[in-house]
């Protein structure tokens, strides 16, 4: 297997787990949310392109390993299966590999540490939304 595909299915296993949390089994069928973080969105746009290019078998194939992992998130061989789906995909479909390819953002180009240090601090090399502090109330 290359090493390109490897690279596209650790870069992606994430965002897949995270759009399954978020959307759970019904991740294909539901539209992308604006609530819902850009992680979980992506991890559906990539979903969507393997189903889309996927005959019945690997639809029915990928959909079972979703809803496996849509019942349980923390389940790591669940979440590997799911990836297999993505990989078994990808060897199969050079131009899926290319639309799974653009949909991620581009890799770190060397090694990346990050330090945090202190009361409150925050250590992300990616991140959404990060609030530290007292007296922080979430609205709904």
């Amino acid at each position: 297997m290359s090493a390109e595909i490897v690279q596209l299915v650790e870069q992606a296993g994430p965002y897949l787990t995270a759009a399954v949390g978020a959307y759970g089994g019904a991740v294909l069928a539901r539209a992308e949310n604006a609530a819902v973080d850009a992680t979980a969105n992506l991890g559906r746009r990539i979903l969507h392109a393997v189903w889309r290019r996927g005959g019945e078998p690997e639809q029915a194939s990928l959909e079972a390993a979703i809803l496996d992992v849509a019942e349980d998130t923390d389940d790591a061989d669940a979440a590997a299966a799911l990836r297999q789906q993505l990989k078994r995909a990808l060897r199969e479909d050079a131009d899926l590999r290319k639309e799974v390819a653009d949909l991620l953002p581009a890799p770190a180009a060397g090694p990346v540490n990050i330090t945090a240090s202190g009361e409150r601090s925050i250590a992300a090399h990616t991140i959404g939304t990060a609030i530290t502090g007292d007296g922080h109330h979430s609205t709904p």
